[in-house]
């Protein structure tokens, strides 16, 4: 058996730890279609947290049910791109045989254009409406994903919500599942060009909890015949935080450690492959989120690191020096980059796992 971890942006891994029950509202949406509370979601969590792959088995159980499905990140010009695939999948449907089955289709590599012309987005519509048309009189429909909407063009996130929201009000089959960070999404939702968003059924991802990230481990070994003890499955279940990147890179790695070792892991194995999960993790998630920021921002985030836990207002402006209005500013533009988190009245945390220990030097050791 391949190693069946993917630890890699939107790719499945064998098990959706933790997330049983989260598709469930949309499921029942698409056996009866149209105005269905869970055809319009939203997902949100920190970066790494299984946005996009919660977004994929949306798409995956809409394909299943014989939906249609266009795959959109928020990107300039996504709204565009949207429109030429329902233009593909209205001839496809039209010059097809009546029980022609659609699935899905990734636009991503299509022209971009800033925005629509007036006479675009009417004929957007006109081409939304016959598609939609012609899938229900298949008995399915169509569902829209859109990727990292936080980084969207407000007036092509406020056309696409204006069609969708006609769309529905004619009793067409469309569905509309959307994913971006927490903060930015909320601003969205508080901005009236977004308000039809509001009624969406928002779903804030979380971590796992460690029992379940140990059971999924165990299972997983086990179902391909490799030893992986009760007490070694807790500790690298404890290792990942239930924090879905890092629980596909501890077993991504921790698969590899059992292909060097047919005689069985041990607790040096599980210490290997978390070493190797926390730097891959620090390459790919933290450093890449970092890399747009300023050195003020890096300044906010070394004092919040001097916490073992959430951080006030007021203590990192004595770390940092700045005034409270500076400390507000910087905590928005922290919080809209995904990089920090509300944890009560005047306090953050950091929203990345391994964040803290990544701007936290290692002790020096003075010379006896």
């Amino acid at each position: 058996m391949e190693n069946p971890f993917r630890p890699t942006a939107g790719a499945t891994p064998p098990d959706l730890v933790g997330r049983g029950g989260v598709l469930d509202e949309f499921a029942y949406g698409l056996r009866i279609g149209s105005g269905a509370p869970g055809l319009l979601t939203i997902f949100t969590g920190a970066r790494g947290i299984g946005k996009t792959v919660m977004l994929g088995a949306a798409e995956d159980l809409a394909i299943a049910s014989g939906w249609a499905v266009v795959s959109e990140t928020a990107t300039g010009g996504f709204l565009s791109r949207i429109g030429e695939a329902m233009r593909r999948l209205t001839n496809e449907l039209g010059d097809g045989p009546t029980g022609r089955r659609v699935t899905a289709l990734s636009v991503a590599g299509f022209a971009v254009t800033t925005q629509l012309a007036p006479e675009e987005q009417v004929d957007w519509r006109v081409r939304g409406s016959e598609l939609l048309r012609l899938l229900a009189q298949r008995g399915t429909g169509l569902v829209i994903t859109v990727d990292e909407i936080h980084a969207a063009d407000r007036a092509e996130l406020s056309q696409l919500a204006a069609d969708v929201q006609h769309f529905i009000r004619e009793g067409l089959p469309i569905g509309l599942i959307f994913a971006g960070l927490p903060a930015a999404v909320s601003d969205l939702l508080n901005e009236g060009v977004a308000t039809f968003l509001r009624r969406a059924d928002r779903i804030d991802l979380h971590a796992a909890s460690i029992a379940e990230v140990e059971r999924s481990f165990a299972e997983t070994f086990e179902g391909a015949g490799k030893t992986l003890g009760s007490d070694l499955a807790r500790i690298a279940a404890e290792r990942t935080g239930g924090y879905p990147f890092l629980i596909q890179l501890v077993g991504y790695y921790l698969w590899q450690e059992s292909e060097r070792s047919p005689g069985g892991l041990d607790s040096a194995a599980v210490d290997r492959a978390a070493a190797a999960a926390r730097r891959r993790n620090e390459r790919v998630v933290i450093e890449a989120a970092l890399s747009t920021t300023s050195g003020r921002d890096r300044d906010f985030l070394q004092a919040m690191a001097e916490d073992s836990g959430p951080s006030s207002s007021m203590d990192i402006g004595k770390r940092t020096g700045m005034r409270p209005n500076a400390v507000g500013n910087y905590r928005t533009r922290l919080l809209d980059a995904g990089l920090i988190e509300p944890a009560g009245y005047g306090l953050v945390d950091f929203a990345i796992p391994g964040l803290r220990e990544y701007l936290t030097p290692p002790p020096t050791h003075q010379q006896q």
